[in-house]
């Protein structure tokens, strides 16, 4: 009788059958002692003369004579397995071994006739007769009658196999040991027949391997083509057979041809199989074998994420899948277990030929010791490659999942760039949250929390449906971009939680118990105290744990912000300006008195060089741009702003304004430019002095501009309990309208400006004034006025936003809110249909006759913001401590400068003119006498770096070379 010894099961997926279980029986040997004479060792099997003979792959351990170790011969114990290919070295009467039953070449069949085998011995003897007496016989009645045996068994067991690869044997029959004689396995170790069963599983796993791609490509692909009506919409089709199903049919093919070689292999040499190695290795070696599997490999996570959104959206797709579930060959699987069968392939034959190699007999040249140790040499370091590339897939996944979970706060318009390829979800796990409830009392609040590589996200789950598997993630508040992120409390003491019991007893429910929690803090830099988030988790390992990753993606985001800069903040001066712990100057000091802070700036050209004038509080100094070597050119004490006007076109103005006290007064910027080069003196640049306006009242706000061709100076005065402001327009004249006037009226002076229209009124509120093309942008507090300068009293003005035919909503009732708590800054074009209307908290997008657009969406800024500037398509945001630069179009960061004291000095027209300056300045380094250094600062557009190509040679230049 025979026992069975089943191998260990190799775990599959949920839903299939274990990898591999195989039962096997006990093979034992149990006869009588036989004693023998070993017959001598020919001549003719000295290795000597094989040792430089190349061994081919697949041989039998009697392909070559074999030379065994001189040790003496032991009689072999009772009940001993005997383990191939080693055969007994004595005599047997009534059986003479056939050798092809060693290498596997015949049928077993062939046991049947009497044959004579040449087997080395394992003994050597000088003594023992040659060549005519080398071949010995066993015999044994009992071995004669199972080779008796297996010759009458041999058709049936070779047309079950056929039967096998055919699949239509029954399943508890698909085992080795149940298409072989029972004599076979009795003639065989125990060691063999483990291997034997283990080669027969790998046929049969991949039988069923081929069978099931050939399903998915019969039923599921060319299914989802051929369907009529189409169940995937005609013009995605393509693309979504691309995504789901991927390579499927270059891995198909591949699987096939090497199926149809083990199916040969096993049809000539059953039941014993000498070895499927050299198949299997063949394949191996195959780079585009390799990589086809690593490209379906590291796409299944996003395929399966494509199948999962298309059954959730597609009713048409969930019934087809449900239709082809009850087709009897899926045996009840799903399509992503049957998508899965490739990720899992490899692995798991991996598993099956490290247990082949270990049942293979170490002792004689078998051709597997040589062949698995290769295929395994291929396989595991090919399988741990492709795993960093299933983990970026599966946090793909991961990624996808979030962001199309996501709840926004209704109206605002946040852009994460979702949609770059190098966007990833680096970590995410459950936090908690101490909040206050109605009752005062502190109660706790499940979040996640999620780390992206540019975004921190606090969300709170929750099902949108009673027993609905869609979660929806709102976001409890706005996203954390990583270049405002700060991190705090990492070693704060634990803290403590009190829980119920989960099995809700009534009595246990009258009972919690407290359970520690580990805080720390994450907070935005820009907001440390209304976006500040002190967050808990269960263990010291998680906190950790996040503190690591915090930490790394920060370095990580900063260095790659640092190597792809959209500006580049280029240092004009950093020595000069200079500010006092106080600037009160004590009389008694005998150090030079600080510059203090810069109010203004303005850089300029002259006779092709270039310029630039500050102001402070001690004056308004020029320099040679470039150089620190600025000369004080003019006494105006804290002037709150310096302009420039010179030349539009052929016509040249010259012209330097400073707008000081109660006063806008002009100077030659051409004598400027002389004194900055030691060229003339103060006093004739005081001398070319000329007022412009100021006389009758406060001017509090002064712009140069040029507006439709026209060089401009536009200031607004305030009276007395004057509910507006007065604002005034003067034109700028040329030198050559300046000489024509002065040779029409000689006694009189002549003035450089004239006005351009009669004074208009705007809003007493007004902060700010921008020049546009054609018109010019007042800013009050919650909105602009448009007003024509060439016409101010008579012109039609437009108000924006304009809200009077809109409907009432509540996305535009959020935004009138939002609004009305802001304070307006101006605007930009952003393409030939839309302008951006800039506050100093929000953003939003109006159509050129001002009504709101893009759903009444806003954006909202990350710091406050008090000045901005146009470059490109990119808008640059200025904060005291932050300079933010968005996208116009999105609204999306796309990079972060950080100071301190940061201010707007000089931004020009809005342009796509690279070359046109923004000035910046904020606080520098402290000193040694305490003062801090105000720096002065160019935002530089960088340009995108494209690696150039060598260009190719010409062929006449290697003439002389014969080339």
């Amino acid at each position: 009788m025979s026992t069975s010894h089943p191998l260990p099961d190799i775990p599959g997926r949920d839903g299939e059958r274990p990898l591999m279980h195989i039962s096997m029986p006990d093979v034992t040997f149990s006869g009588p002692v036989i004693h023998h004479s070993a017959p001598p060792l020919p001549s003719s099997w000295d290795d000597s003369q094989y040792q430089n003979r190349p061994r081919p792959r697949v041989l039998s351990m009697n392909a070559y004579p074999y030379s065994a170790p001189e040790t003496p011969y032991t009689e072999p114990a009772l009940n001993t397995p005997i383990a191939f290919p080693q055969p007994y070295g004595g005599e047997m009467p009534g059986l003479v071994v056939p050798p092809r039953l060693l290498s596997q070449s015949r049928s077993v069949g062939e046991l049947s006739r009497p044959h004579r085998a040449s087997i080395p011995a394992r003994h050597v003897n000088s003594e023992y007769p040659s060549d005519d007496k080398r071949e010995f016989e066993f015999r044994d009645s009992s071995i004669e009658k199972l080779s008796s045996g297996l010759a009458e068994s041999n058709l049936s067991s070779d047309d079950m196999i056929i039967r096998f690869q055919e699949g239509k044997l029954r399943i508890e029959d698909q085992e080795w040991h149940r298409l072989v004689p029972e004599g076979a396995q009795d003639a065989l170790g125990k060691k063999e027949v483990r291997r034997q069963s283990i080669i027969f599983e790998i046929i049969k796993g991949e039988r069923d391997y081929v069978n099931d791609l050939e399903l998915v490509q019969q039923l599921y692909i060319d299914g989802i083509r051929r369907a009529n009506p189409h169940i995937i919409p005609e013009r995605r089709l393509p693309g979504f057979i691309t995504d789901v199903f991927g390579n499927f049919h270059e891995i198909l093919n591949f699987h096939q041809h090497l199926l149809r070689q083990l199916f040969a292999r096993q049809r000539e040499q059953h039941p014993v199989l000498q070895t499927v190695g050299d198949i299997i290795l063949d394949q191996t070696l195959k780079s585009e074998f390799r990589s086809a599997y690593e490209t379906y490999i590291k796409r299944y996570p996003m395929a399966e994420s494509y199948h999962r959104n298309e059954l959730k959206c597609n009713r048409a797709y969930e019934r087809f899948l449900q239709t082809t579930s009850n087709d009897a060959r899926v045996r009840k699987r799903d399509l992503i277990t049957l998508l899965s069968r490739p990720v899992t392939k490899l692995p798991r034959l991996n598993l099956l030929l490290e247990e082949a190699l270990k049942s293979t007999e170490q002792g004689f040249e078998h051709p597997d010791l040589e062949a698995l140790p290769l295929i395994l040499g291929i396989l595991n370091p090919f399988i741990k490659s492709t795993q960093p590339g299933i983990e970026a897939a599966e946090g793909k996944v991961k990624f996808w999942s979030l962001c199309e979970s996501l709840v926004y706060q209704k109206g605002e318009i946040i852009d994460m760039d979702f949609y770059d390829e190098s966007r990833t979800l680096v970590y995410s796990s459950s936090v908690a949250r101490r909040v206050k409830s109605e009752a005062s009392f502190h109660e706790w609040e499940d979040l996640t929390l999620s780390l992206l590589d540019n975004y921190v996200l606090i969300t709170r789950e929750e099902n949108s449906k009673p027993n609905n598997s869609v979660i929806k993630r709102h976001l409890v508040s706005r996203p954390i971009p990583l270049s405002f992120l700060r991190l705090a409390g990492f070693a704060d003491p634990t803290d403590s939680r009190r829980e119920r019991s989960e099995d809700r007893r009534l009595l246990d429910s009258l009972w919690s118990h407290s359970v520690p929690i580990y805080p720390f803090t994450i907070y935005h830099a820009s907001s440390r105290i209304s976006r500040r988030y002190t967050l808990y988790v269960e263990s010291e390992t998680q906190r950790q744990k996040w503190q690591s990753v915090l930490s790394e993606c920060i370095a990580v985001h900063r260095v790659r912000e640092d190597s792809n800069k959209w500006f580049e903040a280029e240092n004009i001066s950093s020595r000069f300006f200079r500010v006092p712990d106080s600037f009160l100057v004590s009389p008694a000091t005998s150090d030079p008195p600080k510059s203090g802070r810069i109010t203004s700036a303005v850089p300029f050209c002259f006779d092709g060089r270039k310029f630039l004038a500050v102001g402070c509080p001690t004056g308004i100094y020029v320099s040679v741009a470039g150089h620190e070597a600025f000369k004080k050119a003019l006494d105006y004490s804290n002037p709150k702003y310096i302009g420039v006007l010179q030349a539009i076109g052929d016509k040249v103005f010259n012209k330097f304004i400073v707008h000081s006290d109660q006063a806008v007064t002009s100077y030659s910027l051409e004598l400027l430019a002389r004194l900055a080069l030691d060229q003339t003196n103060r006093d004739a640049l005081s001398a070319s002095t000329e007022k412009v306006g100021g006389d009758e009242s406060n001017i509090v706000i002064c712009k140069c501009a040029q507006v439709n061709g026209r060089a401009l100076v536009i200031y607004a005065t305030k009276r007395r309990l004057s509910t507006t402001l007065t604002l005034h327009v003067m034109e700028a004249e040329t030198h050559d309208q300046i000489e024509i006037n002065a040779r029409r009226k000689i006694s009189s002076r002549i003035s450089s400006f004239k006005p351009c229209s009669e004074p208009g009124f705007i809003p007493r509120d007004t902060s700010d004034i921008v020049p546009l093309a054609r018109t010019l942008a007042v800013c009050s507090q919650d909105k602009i006025v448009v007003v024509d300068p060439i016409n101010l009293s008579q012109s039609a003005v437009a108000v924006v936003p304009d809200l009077r035919n809109t409907m009432s909503s509540v996305l535009l009732s959020t935004l009138q809110d939002r609004i009305r708590h802001a304070k307006a800054l101006g605007l930009v074009r952003v393409d030939a249909h839309e302008l951006l209307m800039i506050y100093d908290s929000i953003g939003y997008y109006v159509t050129k006759q001002g009504v709101p657009t893009r759903s009444f969406g806003y954006i909202r800024w990350e710091t406050p913001v008090s000045a901005f500037a146009q470059r490109g398509n990119n808008i640059v945001l200025v904060s005291s401590r932050f300079i933010e630069i968005r996208d116009i179009a999105t609204g999306k960061i796309v990079q972060v400068l950080e100071g301190a004291d940061v201010r707007l000095m000089y931004s020009g027209p809005p342009t796509h003119n690279k070359d046109d300056r923004i000035l910046l300045a904020m606080r520098g380094t402290k000193g040694q006498d305490g003062s801090f250094a105000d720096r002065l600062v160019e935002l530089i557009e960088t340009v995108e770096y494209v690696p150039q190509t060598p260009a190719m040679a010409e062929p006449v230049m290697w003439t002389e070379w014969d080339l």
